[in-house]
């Protein structure tokens, strides 16, 4: 699996035309062995094919992989009628020697927040 090196630091443009770069050039076989090793966390993305949910299995010696299925119109009540919503269901599994499961949840409850304000991830 290509590996983001300091992916926290990038902004969305750089990441996207790395994780692209890397994408590109894992297809054609033309990865070095350094960009496929020493992840510490993996993405495992089928919202391209007709899976809600998953459970990926994380890859040693990473420490956690985040399993993302394919987003769903989904009823939402807002208090007075029910709206159609887009929901995504992810599920994140973790090497509990390495991360305490409070931290997991965290990060899950900041991904959530982000994800229903994406305009936080352009700040």
């Amino acid at each position: 699996m290509p590996v983001v090196r300091d992916a926290g630091s990038l902004g969305l443009t750089t990441l996207a035309a790395r994780i692209a770069d890397l994408a590109t050039r894992a297809r054609s076989g033309q990865l070095t062995p350094d960009e496929v090793s020493g992840g510490t966390f993996s993405l495992s993305n089928l919202g391209m094919h007709p899976v809600e949910h998953f459970t990926a299995i994380i890859n040693p010696p990473e420490v956690a992989i985040l399993a993302v299925g394919q987003a769903q119109l989904q009823p939402v009540w807002n208090g007075a009628a029910f709206e159609p919503h887009r929901m995504v269901k992810v599920t994140l599994s973790v090497d509990h020697r390495a991360i305490d499961g409070a931290v997991a949840a965290a990060f899950l409850a900041d991904l959530k927040s982000l994800l229903e304000a994406p305009v936080r991830l352009l700040l």
